[in-house]
């Protein structure tokens, strides 16, 4: 599914990753030139941020979880169910964030930076 903003053109001509699956699971973008202003945007960005702070959450119970001894096998389970939710929630927020990265002009052109002192 893609969401175009009325009046907007294509952003350097990269859709936007939304961090939503439409029904069927298959990924959701926006096409905009609002540069992350626009109402789908800002939605995008707050539900970004819900995913993330959820998934530092659950890195803090997992952490806890594996340290008692006393943890069962349908806890450890679930848990390994949620970590991988979180994971692809924030696997996709990654590649979001990486395909909305500038692109630099050699990086536009092919080139390869040369190796200086230190690299």
């Amino acid at each position: 599914m893609i969401y175009k903003s009325h009046d907007a053109a294509p952003a350097a001509g990269r859709p936007r990753l939304l961090p939503w699956s439409n029904l069927d699971g298959n990924p959701c973008y926006l096409v905009t030139d609002d540069t992350g202003t626009g109402r789908l945007s800002r939605l995008a960005n707050d539900i970004e941020t819900v995913q993330l702070g959820m998934a530092d959450d659950l890195l803090g119970h997992a952490v806890d979880l594996l340290g008692d001894a006393k943890a069962t096998e349908s806890q450890l389970r679930y848990l390994a169910a949620r970590l991988a939710e979180a994971l692809h929630d924030v696997h996709r927020i990654a590649r979001s964030r990486g395909a909305r990265l500038p692109v630099s002009h050699d990086e536009a052109s092919g080139a390869v930076p040369e190796e200086g002192p230190g690299t």
